[in-house]
Protein backbone atom coordinates (compact mmCIF):
# COMPACT_ATOMS: atom_id res chain seq x y z
CA UNK A 1 0.00 0.00 0.00
CA UNK A 2 3.11 2.34 0.77
CA UNK A 3 4.56 1.68 -2.53
CA UNK A 4 1.26 2.88 -4.28
CA UNK A 5 0.69 5.92 -2.55
CA UNK A 6 3.90 6.56 -3.35
CA UNK A 7 4.13 5.80 -7.01
CA UNK A 8 0.55 7.92 -6.83
CA UNK A 9 1.79 10.88 -4.98
CA UNK A 10 4.88 11.31 -7.46
CA UNK A 11 3.32 11.35 -10.54
CA UNK A 12 3.76 14.52 -11.96
CA UNK A 13 0.24 15.91 -11.94
CA UNK A 14 -0.13 15.34 -8.17
CA UNK A 15 3.48 17.37 -8.05
CA UNK A 16 1.76 19.94 -10.37
CA UNK A 17 -1.13 20.14 -8.30
CA UNK A 18 0.13 20.52 -4.95
CA UNK A 19 2.09 23.55 -6.35
CA UNK A 20 -0.81 24.60 -7.75
CA UNK A 21 -2.73 24.67 -4.40
CA UNK A 22 0.63 26.52 -2.86
CA UNK A 23 0.41 28.81 -5.35
CA UNK A 24 -3.02 29.76 -4.97
CA UNK A 25 -3.34 29.33 -0.92
CA UNK A 26 -0.72 32.21 -1.60
CA UNK A 27 -2.08 34.24 -4.46
CA UNK A 28 -5.72 34.00 -1.50
CA UNK A 29 -3.34 36.05 0.64
CA UNK A 30 -2.54 38.70 -2.05
CA UNK A 31 -6.07 39.42 -2.94
CA UNK A 32 -7.50 39.55 0.66
CA UNK A 33 -4.71 42.05 1.23
CA UNK A 34 -5.60 43.77 -1.65
CA UNK A 35 -9.84 43.90 -0.97
CA UNK A 36 -8.63 44.71 3.17
CA UNK A 37 -5.91 47.45 2.57
CA UNK A 38 -6.57 49.14 -0.92
CA UNK A 39 -10.04 48.55 -2.15
CA UNK A 40 -12.23 48.57 0.72
CA UNK A 41 -10.69 51.47 2.58
CA UNK A 42 -11.16 54.11 -0.34
CA UNK A 43 -15.30 52.27 -0.51
CA UNK A 44 -15.52 52.76 3.15
CA UNK A 45 -14.78 56.89 3.02
CA UNK A 46 -17.79 56.90 -0.13
CA UNK A 47 -19.60 55.82 2.79
CA UNK A 48 -18.95 58.04 5.03
CA UNK A 49 -15.90 56.73 6.95
CA UNK A 50 -17.66 53.76 7.69
CA UNK A 51 -15.53 50.29 8.40
CA UNK A 52 -17.56 47.32 5.73
CA UNK A 53 -16.00 44.78 7.93
CA UNK A 54 -18.25 45.99 10.70
CA UNK A 55 -21.37 45.99 9.28
CA UNK A 56 -23.88 43.71 11.39
CA UNK A 57 -26.83 43.00 12.80
CA UNK A 58 -26.82 41.40 16.27
CA UNK A 59 -29.13 39.12 16.72
CA UNK A 60 -29.60 39.70 20.83
CA UNK A 61 -31.29 43.35 19.87
CA UNK A 62 -28.87 45.12 21.67
CA UNK A 63 -26.46 47.47 20.02
CA UNK A 64 -23.09 47.16 19.93
CA UNK A 65 -20.42 49.63 18.12
CA UNK A 66 -18.11 46.85 16.52
CA UNK A 67 -18.73 43.35 15.57
CA UNK A 68 -15.86 42.39 17.70
CA UNK A 69 -17.64 43.84 21.08
CA UNK A 70 -20.34 42.07 19.74
CA UNK A 71 -18.47 38.85 19.49
CA UNK A 72 -17.11 39.01 22.92
CA UNK A 73 -20.57 39.85 24.42
CA UNK A 74 -21.77 36.38 22.82
CA UNK A 75 -23.81 37.52 20.57
CA UNK A 76 -25.16 35.66 17.65
CA UNK A 77 -24.28 38.19 14.46
CA UNK A 78 -24.98 38.27 10.85
CA UNK A 79 -21.63 39.60 9.38
CA UNK A 80 -23.06 40.87 6.03
CA UNK A 81 -19.70 43.44 5.86
CA UNK A 82 -17.53 40.55 5.80
CA UNK A 83 -19.80 38.78 3.92
CA UNK A 84 -19.38 41.24 1.05
CA UNK A 85 -15.82 41.28 1.25
CA UNK A 86 -15.65 37.86 0.73
CA UNK A 87 -17.46 37.99 -2.41
CA UNK A 88 -14.80 41.07 -3.13
CA UNK A 89 -12.30 38.82 -2.82
CA UNK A 90 -14.05 35.74 -4.78
CA UNK A 91 -14.84 38.12 -7.78
CA UNK A 92 -11.15 39.34 -7.86
CA UNK A 93 -9.69 36.01 -7.68
CA UNK A 94 -11.56 34.64 -10.16
CA UNK A 95 -10.96 37.51 -12.56
CA UNK A 96 -7.60 37.49 -12.11
CA UNK A 97 -7.53 33.17 -12.96
CA UNK A 98 -10.08 34.11 -16.02
CA UNK A 99 -7.10 36.41 -17.00
CA UNK A 100 -4.34 33.74 -16.74
CA UNK A 101 -6.24 31.25 -18.40
CA UNK A 102 -7.20 33.54 -21.34
CA UNK A 103 -3.57 34.19 -21.16
CA UNK A 104 -2.35 30.49 -21.62
CA UNK A 105 -5.43 29.42 -24.11
CA UNK A 106 -3.86 32.26 -26.47
CA UNK A 107 -0.33 31.65 -26.54
CA UNK A 108 -1.18 27.43 -26.73
CA UNK A 109 -3.28 28.52 -29.56
CA UNK A 110 -0.54 30.35 -31.31
CA UNK A 111 1.46 26.82 -30.91
CA UNK A 112 -1.56 24.88 -32.29
CA UNK A 113 -1.29 27.44 -35.73
CA UNK A 114 2.03 26.74 -36.52
CA UNK A 115 2.37 24.96 -40.02
CA UNK A 116 3.31 21.40 -40.09
CA UNK A 117 5.97 21.05 -42.52
CA UNK A 118 5.39 19.63 -45.87
CA UNK A 119 5.41 15.50 -45.52
CA UNK A 120 5.29 15.76 -49.61
CA UNK A 121 7.16 17.42 -52.45
CA UNK A 122 6.21 17.69 -56.08
CA UNK A 123 7.80 15.49 -58.55
CA UNK A 124 9.73 18.13 -60.83
CA UNK A 125 9.22 15.78 -64.16
CA UNK A 126 5.85 14.09 -63.35
CA UNK A 127 4.36 16.45 -60.92
CA UNK A 128 3.26 13.78 -59.01
CA UNK A 129 3.35 13.69 -54.92
CA UNK A 130 6.14 12.22 -53.50
CA UNK A 131 7.83 12.24 -49.82
CA UNK A 132 10.32 15.20 -48.97
CA UNK A 133 12.86 12.37 -48.21
CA UNK A 134 12.72 10.66 -51.35
CA UNK A 135 15.54 10.93 -53.67
CA UNK A 136 13.87 9.17 -56.91
CA UNK A 137 10.32 9.89 -57.99
CA UNK A 138 8.55 6.36 -57.57
CA UNK A 139 6.50 7.30 -60.65
CA UNK A 140 9.16 8.31 -63.37
CA UNK A 141 12.29 6.90 -61.79
CA UNK A 142 13.70 10.74 -62.10
CA UNK A 143 16.82 11.48 -60.02
CA UNK A 144 15.44 14.60 -57.23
Amino acid sequence: MFKEFKEFAMRGNVMDMAVGIIIGAAFGKIVTSLVNDIIMPPIGLVLGKMDISNMFIALDGKHYDTLLKAQEAGAATISYGMFIKTIIDFVLVAFVIFLMVKQMNRLRKKEEEAPAPPSEKECPRCMSQIPVKASRCPHCTSEL
